[in-house]
């Protein structure tokens, strides 16, 4: 039986780093790293779905469902792939070099998707999984390795770092946007390859950046003992490249069997954490199951949130009227929208937690999450009515509807995100912690994968119309409305499961 003084020897001793601006020196460092690995992904988020109908379906509308199909199973496989590269840094070469293998994949990737192949394209968007899947998850991981577990200064180091995750979130839309519609192109005709390509350069820069700034970190994310050797990581490269192919195929198969494979882990993934559950008792049986009914939960949550990339584009594009006056407002600007609302409302949405805590009223963990999927709801009861009482005579809504669309599910998004991981610690069998960390993000991927199969049908066969639209987004509130309610009216019961667990 291990003491807490057996479990600090095993630690690595932890650097004493110089302080900048009241926290570990290198926090900056991996702050920078992921500005741009985050400008780099939500730099071509915009972009994909509109050059897929653009590039390889010859501009006509009825490519819409494919590109939504597409859109989706990329996002769904980029957090699936983050079960993986927790293990590949943990157990065979360290954080530093899995995030440095992982942003040279993700790099070639991004270049691969300027060339106008179909083929190139989907090896491409493969490419990127493959690298997202070392680097996603290590680096916001070795910003917890900088401070001690009981530093005060802990989560303000991750709010920090959370920010830089916002800053090239919101920079990136503007800037790939500008450069497309522009720069380089027109509104009508948009260059889609000068957005991959400045995605690619940013994906450099984080990589340049992290490999020059590393050498603050000291042995913090350095390979295992005995694993310090280059050949392993040799063979994790040849590892992630001959994946590529598989993940390519399992793009190419399409969403609905990807949601076969993607089902069948989850289902396999739980079995293992009840048989762990059960095996430690009553209390660990319970919590285990109050975390997969939240799992589901929050599959239907990121199903009808992870719009913004697929079916809020095409709204964009071609049902919101863009006209400010003379500026017309670029469809990519939209996706700045969450990073604005969440920078904005992040302090409030915390305050009120704060507020009601005082007054023995904080909602629960089921409660919280139900009125994420509320709020997600409210934003499509919003474009049901815009859809339905707003449509001008030129046939399109006005802007501010789908603005405020964003900023509902952004409060939404603040109700259930960040409190997805923390929970996860607390309910997961103690020795399978990174298998319920698993968990959390493959349930996140499934809710991906359907969001495009949501939206392909909410685009139709024929491209999307106000009554397609219509009629998909009447279905997702109804949809969230009825989760929010049944998690509203079962959480007195999960809460019984939780033993105590705020």
């Amino acid at each position: 039986m291990g003491s807490a003084a057996d479990t600090r020897a095993a630690e690595a001793p932890r650097p004493q780093f110089k302080d900048v601006m009241g926290h570990p020196g290198p926090l900056w460092m991996l702050f920078m790293s992921e500005f741009w690995e985050r400008f780099a992904f939500y730099g071509i988020r915009w972009a994909l779905v509109l050059y897929i109908v653009a590039q390889f379906h010859g501009g006509s509308a009825t490519g819409q469902a494919d590109a939504n199909l597409t859109y989706g199973s990329y996002l769904a496989l980029v957090y699936a792939t983050a079960i993986f590269g927790g293990y590949i840094a943990d157990k065979v070469i360290g954080y530093q070099r899995s995030i440095l293998v992982g942003a040279v994949f993700m790099a070639t990737g991004l270049f691969m998707i300027t060339l106008p192949s179909a083929l190139l394209f989907k090896m491409g968007l493969a490419t990127i999984v493959a690298g997202n899947g070392m680097f996603k998850p290590n680096i916001s991981t070795m910003v917890g390795k900088l401070y001690a577990v009981d530093d005060q200064r802990r989560d303000s180091g991750f709010t920090i770092f959370y920010m830089g995750i916002n800053a090239g979130a919101f920079l990136a839309p503007l800037f790939t946007g500008w450069l497309a519609n522009t720069m380089f192109g027109t509104e009508g005709m948009p260059a889609y390859k000068f957005v991959f390509m400045s995605a690619g350069f940013g994906m450099l820069v984080s990589l340049v950046w992290f490999y020059i700034g590393r050498k603050q970190l000291g042995e913090i994310g350095r390979p295992p003992a005995g694993a310090e050797g280059h050949m392993r990581v040799a063979y994790v490269v040849i590892g992630a490249a001959l994946v590529v192919p598989v993940i390519y195929l399992l793009l190419a198969v399409g969403a609905q069997v990807l949601q076969y494979v993607l089902t069948a882990m989850f289902v396999g993934l739980s079995v293992m954490l009840m048989i762990e559950g059960i095996r430690d008792g009553k209390v660990a049986r319970d919590k285990t199951i109050a975390m997969l009914i939240i799992f589901v939960f929050n599959i239907l949550f990121w199903m009808f949130f992870e719009q913004a990339g697929s079916s809020f584009t095409f709204l964009a594009d071609q049902i919101v009227n863009r006209n400010l006056g003379s500026f017309v407002f670029p469809t990519a600007w939209f996706q700045s929208v969450n990073s604005v609302a969440i920078i904005a409302l992040a302090p409030v949405v915390a305050w009120i937690w704060v507020a009601l805590a005082r007054k023995n009223a904080n909602p629960s963990i089921p409660r919280k999450f139900g009125l994420g999927l509320l709020f997600n709801g409210a934003a499509f009861l919003l474009l049901m009515f815009a859809l339905s009482n707003l449509v001008g005579g030129d046939g399109k809504i006005p802007f501010w509807t789908l603005t405020m669309v964003y900023f509902i599910q952004s409060v939404g998004e603040l109700c259930l995100s960040p409190i997805g991981l923390s929970m996860v610690t607390k309910l997961a069998p103690v020795r399978l912690v990174g298998l319920g960390m698993g968990g959390w993000f493959l349930s996140t991927g499934i809710g991906n994968n359907l969001s495009g199969i949501f939206a392909s049908e909410v685009s139709g066969k024929t491209g999307m119309t106000t009554a397609s639209a219509l009629s998909g987004y009447t279905f997702g509130f109804w949809a969230l409305l009825a989760a929010g309610l049944v998690l509203f009216l079962a959480a007195p019961q999960i809460n019984k499961l939780l033993h105590g667990v705020k």
